[in-house]
């Protein structure tokens, strides 16, 4: 990837074009009976239809076939970079996005407070996806947490989430996470995955037993679990390697986190919803020749297993849409981050949906955006990192290749 990203710095040129790139967290989705419509199919969608029939479709590969990645890779992807070149752990997207400093000594981890049962089983993941301000209160108990030789902080994120950052030297990322992904069972230990790892891991199990006594007696957040160890990665930028001035608009932090990572503004105030993110597009535009929209909730409502819940969230993208179109982007790229279905209630490895439309495309004269559909449009099956390379060609920003 590396050497492609020579090949773009070489190639990309600026412009006064304007991209857009409209993530549907969680987008692919699974009939929930055989021969049924998915989630995006069963959705109704007049806008993306009549807008499909203008564009070129497809389905991308968030990692590769048969992988179901997790947020940040699958974001990564679609930003234009190899995630399996560049892995980014979920600790460090969770800290940036909600504004923590990242140093070199540095360690961050993204925790989920759950429900726990007498006998330390875990009942209940989210716990019960608390409000923000009651995870808030949670924090302020952790706060008190104290280990030898590492300064911690940990911050509230949203909901049911917080970051954990430890501070000190010698500390290591290759550890194992804390949560099951399951219910009925105990979180896990932290476990050193190589021999420098091996006090992280000690440092961490230490705090994760203060935390189960100082929580014992806040139900529903009575416990808590750690994931995505991880340090700065110091990904290429956006700036250098495609010359895009880029905007990042996201509700939620760990979205905003791995924007940043990549050079991306992320701007403030942080919106509330859909509304309120493209009103800041509208706000900002003049500004910037790229922004990033995101939209969670297809994601949370495959997660939940909710079909319909997750057609809903659609549909109400999709009622969106004319104000997005208002703006006039000269390309708009409209997919998922991986596929999310409510059949599975989890991540899934099945490709995703993808829809580029520009004034220089090669519609496809397919009249419906959906999976089934897209697997039939012009743009095949390509890796998720294609796409950006893709957009701003449509948008005249690549320069041509040889003589």
């Amino acid at each position: 990837m590396a050497d492609d990203f020579d090949l773009y710095r070489e190639l990309t040129t600026t412009a006064t074009t304007k991209i857009v790139l409209l993530v549907m967290d969680g987008l692919g989705g699974l009939p929930m009976q055989p021969g049924g419509p998915t989630e995006l199919e069963a959705a109704n969608t007049p806008n993306l239809d009549k807008l499909a029939e203008q564009s070129s479709l497809g389905l991308s590969h968030p990692v590769g076939p048969g992988i179901a990645p997790g947020s940040g890779p699958g974001h990564l992807g679609l930003f234009g970079y190899d995630p399996i070149t560049y892995p980014v752990g979920r600790g460090v997207l969770e800290a940036v996005g909600i504004g923590m400093e990242i140093g070199p000594n540095d360690l961050a981890l993204r925790g989920n407070f759950c429900t726990v049962d007498n006998e330390g089983h875990i009942i209940d993941r989210r716990a019960g996806r608390i409000p923000t301000e009651e995870g808030a209160k949670r924090v302020a108990l952790l706060k008190q947490i104290k280990l030898p030789d590492v300064e911690t902080t940990v911050e509230a994120v949203q909901d049911y989430r917080f970051c954990l950052r430890l501070r000190g030297e010698g500390l290591s990322d290759r550890l194992t996470e804390t949560d099951p992904q399951a219910v009925g069972v105990p979180p896990l230990p932290v476990t050193a995955l190589a021999p420098e790892a091996t006090r992280t891991a000690r440092l961490l199990n230490d705090w994760v037993a203060q935390a189960r006594v100082i929580l014992h007696d806040h139900p529903p957040a009575n416990m808590v679990t750690l994931r995505g160890p991880s340090a700065d990665p110091s990904l290429p930028k956006y700036a250098d390697v495609f010359k895009l001035r880029a905007a990042a608009i996201a509700v939620y932090p760990m979205y905003r986190g791995v924007a940043s990572l990549v050079g991306m503004d992320v701007l403030k105030p942080f919106p509330k919803n859909l509304d309120d993110e493209l009103a800041m597009a509208r706000a900002k535009w003049a500004d910037y020749d790229f922004f990033f929209i995101h939209v969670k909730y297809t994601d949370s409502r495959g997660e939940d297993g909710n079909f319909e819940a997750k057609c809903k969230i659609i549909e109400e993208v999709d009622s969106r849409l004319p104000d997005l179109l208002a703006l006039n982007p000269d390309v708009l790229v409209i997919t998922g981050d991986h596929s999310t279905p409510a059949l599975l209630r989890q991540h899934s490895w099945h490709p995703v949906p993808l829809l580029l439309w520009s004034k220089t495309c090669r519609p496809d004269g397919i009249a419906r955006f959906g999976e089934r559909p897209c697997a039939q449009g012009g743009l095949g099956h390509i890796p998720a990192r294609h796409i950006l390379p893709l957009a701003l060609a449509h948008a005249m920003r690549m320069k041509k290749y040889g003589a």
